[in-house]
């Protein structure tokens, strides 16, 4: 279960509507423990296209230093599929860099954003809910 505020929700959604026609992509701070996200890092998706995403590097490791400077960690990424479902393509499935974290989805294939979270574990995809606080 991933525990999203509201603030934090709209700022992804926000990121992945202004990435189109491209996917977009951040980072999620947070805790571990509890699977509380505090921070968003939207990110540049260098891939620059609609059908995968890469995070800059650079992005990457300044997200993972302020994650750490404020007592967090960088427990997720999520990005945007434009033209299909929000649920991991294979690509997602083969990039999934760490079984710890949360991928999220923010599917832009229909007039409303649909944001999904998953886990990514040896190649396995499970659906874990979202819970968005201050809602």
């Amino acid at each position: 279960m991933l525990h999203l505020p509201a603030g934090i929700y709209q700022q992804i959604l926000s990121h992945c509507l202004s990435g189109l026609p491209e996917e977009a992509c951040g980072l999620l701070g947070g805790q571990f423990a509890t699977a509380e996200v505090f921070r968003c890092y939207p990110t540049r998706n260098v891939a620059a296209s609609a059908r995968v995403y890469t995070v800059d590097p650079l992005e990457h490791l300044k997200a993972d230093r302020d994650a750490q400077a404020c007592g967090m960690e960088i427990i997720g990424v999520f990005h945007s599929h434009t033209h299909t479902e929000a649920y991991p393509s294979e690509t997602d499935v083969n990039q999934a860099p760490d079984p710890l974290w949360h991928y999220v989805l923010v599917s832009l294939r229909h007039p409303s954003p649909v944001l999904r979270s998953y886990r990514i574990i040896g190649g396995n995809i499970a659906e874990e809910s979202v819970v968005l606080k201050g809602h």
